[in-house]
Formats: C-alpha cells, sequence, structure tokens
C-alpha cells in the first residue's frame, strides 16, 4: 500500500474543432505531454476520447493530482469538467500506465457515449466507478487483442 494514494475520475466536453486529422494530432500532442509530466510526477492512469468528450483516471500521490487536475480545468480544449470521484486508494489500477488512451474507434466509446446520453452528463446521475470500471475493462480487453505486444510496458501505444 502506497501512503497519499489517490484518484481522480473526471467526465469533460470536447472543445477541440478541425478536421479529424487535426483532432487526431491534438489528442497525440496531449497525449505525449501527459505522459511526460505524469512519469515526473508519479502519476498513472487512462483516458478515453470521443469527439463529444473525455473520461480520464488520474491515480497518484494528492498533491500531484490536484495540480494536474487544474491544469486540465484551465485547457481550453474541455468545457463543463465534471468531477466524479475524488478519494484515497489503496492500490493503483492503472499502475502500468502513464497515461493509457483508449482511442475513439473502439467500442467502449459506444458505452461511453451512451454513458453520456443516460446521464445527461448531470453528476447527480454518473458514478466514478462505472467510468473507472469501462476504462479498465476495455484497457485490458485491448491488451489481450495485441498478441505481438504487451502494451502493459507500452504507455505510448494507443488504441485507434
Amino acid at each position: 500500500m502506497i501512503r497519499d494514494l489517490y484518484r481522480l475520475i473526471y467526465l469533460s466536453h470536447n472543445e477541440i474543432t478541425g478536421s479529424t486529422e487535426m483532432i487526431h494530432k491534438e489528442i497525440e500532442h496531449i497525449l505525449m505531454i501527459s505522459r511526460e509530466r505524469n512519469v515526473a510526477a508519479g502519476i498513472t492512469g487512462a483516458l478515453m476520447f470521443n469527439k463529444n468528450g473525455f473520461a480520464q483516471v488520474l491515480e497518484g500521490p494528492h498533491n500531484q493530482i490536484q495540480e494536474t487536475f487544474e491544469r486540465i480545468q484551465c485547457d481550453l480544449r474541455h468545457s463543463n469538467v465534471v468531477i466524479l470521484d475524488f478519494e484515497p486508494m489503496q492500490t493503483r489500477r492503472f499502475n502500468e500506465w502513464s497515461m493509457a488512451y483508449i482511442g475513439r474507434e473502439i467500442p467502449a466509446n459506444d458505452v461511453f457515449t451512451q454513458i453520456r446520453r443516460e446521464s445527461g452528463f448531470d453528476s447527480n446521475r454518473l458514478t466514478g466507478e462505472r467510468i473507472y470500471d469501462l476504462l479498465q475493462m476495455h484497457l485490458y480487453a485491448a491488451e489481450k487483442t495485441a498478441p505481438t505486444m504487451s502494451i502493459r510496458n507500452q504507455s505510448e501505444l494507443t488504441f485507434k
């Protein structure tokens, strides 16, 4: 068990505009910077993105999570940021990834889109655990479908 270990789960609306290629490049840029910063801060987690929004889990020390989330809230590529969960935890569930990315072309995004529709983006109708489980389930499922390489040790791998 690590002391001072927290998890933060949030959703936000996407404000990135432009062509699909431009949006893809912007997400790749976000991932590159996030992975560098997360390694330095001792943060792990996963990001899901589709054209409508972001869902993200961050795990790590309290102060580093707060600093990271402050940057996210100030980032103009997000709006209507909703914290679903911010609490202490015993062990990391995304400990292998500085920032895993679940791309917009996989089945998880259908579930993500459905969750957003059902909830109307109302934080009283959303649970962090549902998003947490969704990210973990699809990340591990994607890992099983990549038989020629272990993605656990490759935080750079994305699923598109």
